[in-house]
């Protein structure tokens, strides 16, 4: 055993004994797509003085915060999104209407001198800005009473003043807000058995306020007993909720010393408790509103975790026995890596404190399957190494491959990491979740592939029994694809052409059914409402469809979902118009149980569209800024069009299909243009490769060649994704159903192109390109002869020489 191989396993050991530890100690957090419980998204808007922005949405955040943790929602999670957007998760809520009320009323407590008694004529301005004849007033009529100079302040040209009704019904005209509620330092319900007002709301102010509230309650006492500009209204969200007479022991601009006060009305104990919540927990500085509200049923997130374990176990046990046959005592090595990789990865989950959602939970059962794409590289260089040189050792030809399928491992990777930063970075709610599992298990399966893999390989192929016997280690001998294919030798770019026009004939089918079907956008992109149902008897969809429209719902679509459940999709439903719509499928199926509930505000449903058509094109750009690094200009397009080609084709395939397009949707394509990019740039790297060993060749020579000498890479890494996507569309249920479906014409179609779209285009672009072949491997720009041969000289070979 050398020291490298000794490092490695002593490393591959520590880290495996860590990541078991942290197994076998921590939890996973679980999102609320897997516990069950209710997520919803506001949106803070700007009024007429004060701005949305970050800090306004932090205290705003923190009013929040109190007032669900008056709730009893058992750990509550409250975060800023970006400038102005705060999320709410509440774990085993299932009916939000409560939560939504509190979170969503925006408590504005203010203070209003009384002007005197109101009336319907025109010019007097309602709560929503207009007259009670439901007209707009002219800029300059007004039927306020004139201001006193000594008690009335300059009511100026902006002045805000509203005619609300008072507890009996009679209208006052009201003056400007004096005081809100954010003076107020604590607010506390009590029953007054003494004095007789029953249940009322104490408040106490804050300092500064207090004096407002003394210079109030004094300009208030200037006025006689009984009139009504003695009067001090309360209101809270533009009604008046108590208007109190000041006492007439206070004298005029004397105000009522002390800094706190009683609101006093016909309260029950329900009420008074409320409105002391409500105030306790503050006027929000900025009103905010419910634009993203999902409910996931406790039920559905457990099917969907063991749905997943099932589907990782048998995917992974499929892939396992796959790389065993073809790979036999090394594919056995790679498989046991495989399964160090499944306890890594996790391991960081856990560690960093990863919270695991549904997509993301299916990203890390995905990268099981790509995992093995290291392995694969580094075992087919490895065959090809004794293939053309048998007499050189085992250990020689694993070394030598490890190090030719270093660069297409890193390029793979890197193009596996740009879409998974892209879905952090880009995606919203869960599936930034999976963009941070995928990337996890891309960094997992590299070191289980270059550390634990390698290190495991290495010490085999020092056994003399597995050196001799070379259809026991599996790489000895080439492959059985590889043989046919040397032997057949087709000539596959004769007329490269014509696999363009087969694959723009794709592309115009698949364009075709997105015109003439058109695409199916979720409720995530489109605004409205989704709710799936269960049902204790069957229900039909045409008996649940007459039972819905018989409610009012009319315009609601009804389909089946899962194992005979009901979804219902809306335009705009409120909480209690989806009570409504559940009690009237009750009538019919018996207890029903809201299993999922979707609900997006039409400006968030723009939002996301728009941000997934960014996400697309920023993809686009960044692969294509890669490859034009790390390759010639001329592959880098070439696998750009390519990687397009197969994401209209799988948005085609699913118009066609009628399946719908939704964020868990744009998770997937994102994971097809990373896994196009990666099939595309394995090949290139050997065209690379060869073309510069060969500079005289003709290139579409050196093209097949590379793709004859990469099918077997390709093929047997495909292989092992689709056995875990295949078990996920299988076990997965709807949830991860459209997920599984999509990346499995992804990887067919993403197979495709990069053999017979991206080639045949980096061969009709070197065509017209001017650029010289690339470099022979070692002879780059700038590095001397000495140093290139030496870098090109076997690890185990000293230099001597007779």
């Amino acid at each position: 055993m050398t020291r490298a191989t000794a490092v490695r396993a002593v490393l591959a050991v520590a880290v495996l004994l860590a990541s078991v530890f942290i197994t076998l100690t921590m939890s996973p957090r679980l999102g609320l797509d897997l516990q069950g419980g209710t997520r919803i998204v506001l949106q803070a808007r700007d009024t007429a003085t004060v701005e949305a922005d970050r800090e306004t949405t932090d205290r705003t955040l923190e009013v929040l915060r109190q007032r669900i943790d008056s709730l009893g929602v058992s750990e509550p999670t409250l975060t800023r999104s970006g400038e102005d957007r705060i999320i709410v998760e509440l774990p085993d809520v299932q009916d939000p209407r409560q939560a939504a009320e509190v979170i969503g009323r925006t408590a504005q407590l203010t203070f209003h001198a009384v002007e005197g008694q109101g009336t319907d004529q025109p010019g007097e301005k309602t709560p929503d800005g207009k007259t009670p004849d439901g007209k707009t007033p002219a800029p300059d009529s007004t039927n306020d009473p004139a201001p006193d100079p000594d008690t009335d302040p300059d009511p100026g040209p902006d002045s805000d003043r509203l005619t609300l009704p008072d507890e009996q019904g009679r209208l006052l005209a009201l003056g400007e807000p004096r005081l809100s509620g954010a003076g107020v330092e604590d607010a506390t319900a009590a029953f007054d058995a003494q004095g007789g007002a029953g249940w009322t709301v104490s408040l106490e102010f804050r300092k500064g306020a207090g004096q407002d509230w003394k210079k109030l309650t004094g300009e208030a006492a200037c006025h006689p007993a009984g009139d009504d500009r003695r009067r001090v209204a309360i209101v809270l969200d533009e009604k008046v909720i108590s208007s109190p007479q000041v006492d007439p022991s206070v004298g005029c601009r004397a105000g009522l010393p002390s800094g706190a006060t009683q609101i006093t009305g016909s309260f029950s104990a329900d009420e008074a408790r409320d409105l002391a919540l409500l105030i306790k927990g503050g006027a929000l500085p900025v009103p905010v509103e419910i634009v993203e509200q999902r409910t996931v049923g406790p039920t559905l997130g457990a099917a969907a975790i063991d749905a997943s374990a099932q589907a990782a176990l048998i995917g992974a046990a499929a892939t396992a026995l796959f790389i065993t046959v073809v790979y036999r005592l090394f594919g056995a090595l790679a498989a046991v890596a495989l399964g160090a990789y499944g306890v890594i990865s996790y391991a960081a989950l856990l560690a960093l404190g990863v919270t695991l959602t549904l997509p993301g939970l299916a990203g890390f059962v995905l990268a099981i399957g790509m995992a093995v794409d290291a392995n694969v590289l580094v075992f087919e260089r490895a065959r090809e190494e004794c293939a053309d040189r048998p007499t050189r050792s085992l250990r020689s030809a694993l070394t030598t491959g490890f190090r030719k399928a270093w660069s297409a491992v890193a390029d793979s990777n890197a193009t596996t990491l740009i879409a998974a930063g892209l879905l952090f970075f880009l995606g919203s709610g869960p599936v930034k979740g999976f963009g941070v599992t995928l990337a996890i298990g891309v960094v997992a399966s590299m070191f289980s592939a270059l550390v634990i893999a390698r290190a495991l390989t290495e010490i085999a192929a020092n056994s003399r029994f597995v050196s001799d016997y070379r259809g026991v280690n599996g790489i000895g001998r080439p492959g059985a694809v590889r043989t046919w294919l040397v032997r057949k030798d087709p000539k596959l770019f004769r007329k490269s052409a014509r696999w363009l026009v087969v694959s723009a004939a794709l592309v115009v089918v698949a364009v075709a059914g997105i015109v003439v079907r058109g695409v199916d956008l979720g409720v995530e992109f489109t605004g409205g409402r989704l709710v799936e149902y269960s049902t204790s008897r069957p229900v039909d969809v045409e008996t649940a469809r007459d039972r819905i429209a018989a409610a009012g719902f009319g315009d609601a679509e009804v389909t089946t979902a899962g194992d005979g459940d009901l979804s219902v999709r809306t335009g705009k439903l409120d909480n209690d118009g989806e009570h409504a719509l559940r009690a009237a499928l009750a009538e019919e199926g018996g207890e029903t149980t809201k299993v999922r509930d979707e609900l997006i505000g039409p400006s968030l449903g723009d939002e996301l569209r728009r941000n997934a058509l960014i996400a697309l094109g920023v993809a686009v750009a960044v692969q294509l800024a890669y490859l034009a690094v790390r390759f010639r200009w001329t592959f880098a397009v070439a696998s750009v069009v390519a990687m397009v080609h197969d994401v209209i084709l799988v948005v085609g395939a699913f118009a066609w299909l009628g399946r719908p397009v939704d964020g868990i949707f744009l998770a997937a394509l994102l994971t097809v243009i990373g896994y196009s990019v990666n099939d595309s740039v394995v090949v290139f790297d050997r065209v690379r490769e060869l073309w510069g060993a060969n500079r005289r060749t003709p290139l579409d020579t050196i093209a097949r060649r590379a793709v004859l000498q990469t099918v077997p890479r390709t093929v047997n890494t495909g292989m092992g994704a689709l056995f875990i996507l295949a078990a996920l569309a299988v076990l997965g249920g709807d949830s991860l159903a459209d997920f599984a479906l999509a990346l499995l014409i992804g990887i067919v179609v993403g197979t495709w192109s990069s053999v017979f779209t991206a080639v045949p285009g980096a061969l009709a672009l070197e065509r017209s390109a001017k650029a010289p072949p690339p470099p022979a491997p070692g002879k780059g720009k700038g590095t001397p002869r000495g140093k290139a041969r030496a870098a090109r000289r076997d690890p185990l070979d000293n230099g001597a020489r007779v």
